[in-house]
């Protein structure tokens, strides 16, 4: 079947949410108790004074604690792009933990030979001292792999893989099929897959929500998991927007924070604030 077919035809219709404490105790593996009070100290942090207005769309504590993420956990960022972030995970995981950043299959990713030129290092090389900037965790801390080339010895140890805002990026590039076996092939058995993406209309059309757009059915988001070896563990709506109409002609895109239309309509679009996204939660199926 193709993708086409796929998400045209997959069945609307929004999941169950789920109620989600924002704050949670964890045991680590010494048995000593972490809180979820450590988490806040991150995400208070100066280092993220440029990233804090948008807490309030992103809900970093909650949507952490709905994904079950533990300090002592190995989680894989796929695509962190930016860094917002990895601004939090990384000193929340550097003591007890691992951070790893994932990126995409470069091999699978169509570069203009300028683009490529202009990269004296790739991405995996550069992305470690990036982040070290970000948040000085030692770059020899940070662990960064393009999502084929994992070492063999980290397969099957990664507890969480968290994926933001990236789905339609890998449809777009037709290469969701390979990305999803690539970060099942590195999750621990018992591991998880934490996705949050903008989300369409269940009636939406083909055209609006097959991912150009940014915005992705809930139901396809599920039921591309579901082909690829996973099935949903839960779904909340911490990060729902319902003032989002999810009809910009520029895609989702035009709301905060790209604002592409620039001052056109910008205080009607800062109103809306982001868009609308769901928030699921996978395991792999045996």
């Amino acid at each position: 079947m193709t993708k086409k077919l796929l998400f045209a035809g997959i069945a609307t219709g929004l999941l169950a949410t789920a109620a989600v404490p924002a704050i949670a105790k964890h045991h680590a593996k010494d048995g000593a108790m972490h809180s979820d009070a450590d988490l806040s100290v991150v995400i208070s942090h100066d280092r993220r004074k440029d990233d804090k207005a948008r807490d309030v769309y992103r809900n970093p504590a909650e949507t952490l604690a709905f994904f079950q993420v533990k300090p002592t956990h190995t989680v894989a960022e796929y695509g962190p792009g930016g860094g917002w972030y990895t601004r939090i995970l990384l000193p929340y995981l550097s003591s007890n933990g691992k951070y790893v950043a994932i990126n995409g299959d470069s091999d699978s990713i169509n570069f203009t030979s300028r683009s490529r030129e202009g990269r004296s290092k790739s991405w995996p090389e550069r992305f470690p001292d990036a982040a070290s900037k970000w948040t000085d965790v030692s770059a020899d801390k940070i662990a960064a792999f393009e999502s084929d080339e994992v070492p063999d010895e980290m397969k099957g140890k990664i507890d969480r893989v968290l994926i933001f805002r990236s789905m339609h990026g890998m449809l777009n590039g037709a290469r969701s099929d390979s990305e999803l076996q690539n970060l099942r092939e590195i999750l621990a058995d018992d591991g998880m897959i934490g996705v949050v993406q903008h989300r369409a209309n269940a009636d939406a059309s083909y055209a609006m929500s097959k991912g150009t757009k940014g915005y992705l059915k809930q139901a396809s988001v599920v039921a591309l998991f579901e082909l690829n070896g996973f099935e949903l563990v839960d779904s909340s709506e911490i990060n729902a927007n319902p003032k989002d109409t999810k009809d910009y002609e520029k895609g989702v895109w035009t709301l905060p924070p790209v604002l592409t239309n620039k001052d056109e309509g910008r205080s009607k679009y800062q109103a809306i604030g982001e868009s609308d996204r769901m928030t699921l939660l996978f395991k792999k199926r045996p």
